[in-house]
């Protein structure tokens, strides 16, 4: 779902400071965050949909067991109400089935791979009450509804996805239905038995993001609306149904309508995102405790995004990555911009890594996933060569930093992490307090994933390196 509002004015884009490994000669590597340059990040569409293959994919790509990712699409296929899809990392997509109303309609949540090895997920609408259905489906294409909601104490429209606990069973919510018709969460067997542990009401409500299970055993999640200021909250749910509002948010610097669902940090933080409000309007990325202490980590300006739906994933670097739904360099429509791809530290710190400029997708309502090639892998909800959507791969070079050194009589001899392809350069200098670097020999057009330079040194060298990604 594409999501509007009236903005603020835009803010001016915050000015990254760009830091670099640095290395003694004595082999001490001191801590850094080595961003790459924006210019040497690629987005590229691998797949197209073409309307009868799917269109308007707004999830996130799952990983399967056999090393192809799955996911679905909003819609197209045979019927024009959705489909599931198999894709290989080249980009072979594969429908294994598309949905016919009766068995589920409008998938826009992503499927999960439970422990049996099969995929579990939900549709918006169809099934036998059309108000949306719960399926099972094997890699092979077998499909099974084993929920239909009624709208009524079972909830209806399920907008997001499930999660499998700890405990084996599957958690999820609903927009609407429930007792006071603004959404439930609720839990099911594998088996499809399904218990509804609490309706929504004014203290937050239509939750459009999926749960997450925190480390404290717990769920967590976010509603789109109420709490006490109206413009959405952060939730506990325990597995038993008691719920508790964490946070309300004010409509203000802290942001408003949470659209996405929580991810849990390594540092034991939820991070998540609001789609409206914030310093500039456009949406906000916030950390918040398991016992609702609140910090806004960043505000979108606009040209650095707007409006992001989709939940945020931990980078194997440690950093967070999302996507915004509008916005960016491409300006197309108010408030600019076809969305884009960001990267946040914990600490706050925001970079655009890519804008999407129509051709490799626009519009992306769902995040990305890393893959074990280190790219990181999406889904675009419009654009492409048809304009039914993409998928894409988002490449970052490797990040540049040391691996060994090792001095034999006169000549140093310094490896780093590198990327083929891309262009480095080895600078150095004998004094910290100095305040430029002199660069060591001619820049290096890296072909391996690891890089060796030599520099002949004295007796008694007191000099310290880096090593510098270039655009």
């Amino acid at each position: 779902m594409i999501l509007h509002k009236e903005h603020a004015p835009k803010a001016r884009l915050r000015t990254m400071k760009f830091t670099r490994t640095i290395l003694r000669i004595f082999g001490i590597l001191l801590p850094a965050l080595v961003i790459p340059p924006a210019q040497a990040v690629t987005l590229t569409a691998i797949v197209s949909f073409a309307g009868t293959n799917g269109a308007s994919p707004g999830s996130a790509l799952v990983p399967g067991n056999d090393g192809n990712y799955y996911g679905t699409t909003s819609v197209g296929g045979s019927n024009n109400v959705g489909t599931v899809f198999q894709m290989t990392p080249s980009g072979a997509l594969d429908t294994l089935v598309s949905f016919d109303l009766a068995n589920g309609a409008n998938p826009n949540a992503p499927v999960v791979l439970g422990t049996d090895g099969s995929f579990y997920g939900t549709t918006a609408a169809g099934g036998t009450n059309s108000r949306g259905a719960i399926f099972k489906l094997t890699t092979n294409g077998v499909l099974t509804t084993l929920v239909s909601f009624d709208g009524a104490d079972n909830g209806a429209q399920p907008g997001a996805g499930l999660i499998q606990a700890r405990d084996g069973n599957f958690y999820g919510t609903t927009r609407l239905g429930g007792t006071n018709d603004e959404g439930t969460a609720f839990q099911m067997l594998a088996d499809g038995t399904l218990t509804s542990l609490d309706s929504f009401d004014g203290d937050g409500y239509e939750p459009y993001g999926g749960l997450v299970q925190a480390a404290d055993g717990n769920l967590y999640g976010t509603a789109f609306l109420g709490g006490t200021n109206g413009y959405g909250a952060v939730f506990r749910i325990a597995t038993n149904g008691a719920l508790t509002t964490l946070y309300s948010f004010a409509g203000t610097n802290d942001g408003g309508n949470p659209y996405a669902g929580l991810t849990q940090g390594n540092d034991g933080k939820l991070y998540g995102t609001t789609c409206f409000d914030g310093a500039s309007g456009y949406g906000t990325v916030f950390k918040i405790t398991t016992n609702g202490v609140l910090t806004t980590l960043a505000s979108f300006g606009g040209t650095n995004g707007a409006n992001p739906q989709a939940a945020l994933v931990q980078g194997s670097d440690g950093n967070f990555y999302g996507t915004t739904q509008s916005g960016g360099a491409f300006t197309n429509q108010a408030p600019a911009g076809y969305g884009t791809i960001f990267m946040i530290t914990s600490a706050g710190a925001l970079t655009t890594l890519a804008c999407f400029d129509g051709t490799n997708g626009a519009y992306p309502l769902a995040g990305l996933v890393q893959g074990p090639d280190g790219s990181f892998y999406g889904t675009a909800s419009n654009g492409g060569t048809n304009g039914f959507g993409t998928i894409f791969r988002l490449t970052i070079p490797a990040a540049p930093v040391f691996l060994s050194v090792n001095k034999a009589g006169t000549t140093l001899m310094l490896t780093w992490k590198a990327m083929a392809g891309q262009t480095y350069q080895i600078v150095y200098k004998t004094n910290l307090n100095q305040i430029n670097w002199s660069n060591l020999g001619s820049t290096v057009l890296a072909t391996n994933a690891a890089m060796t330079t030599l520099d002949t040194i004295g007796p008694d060298p007191q000099r310290l390196y880096r090593v510098v990604l270039l655009p």
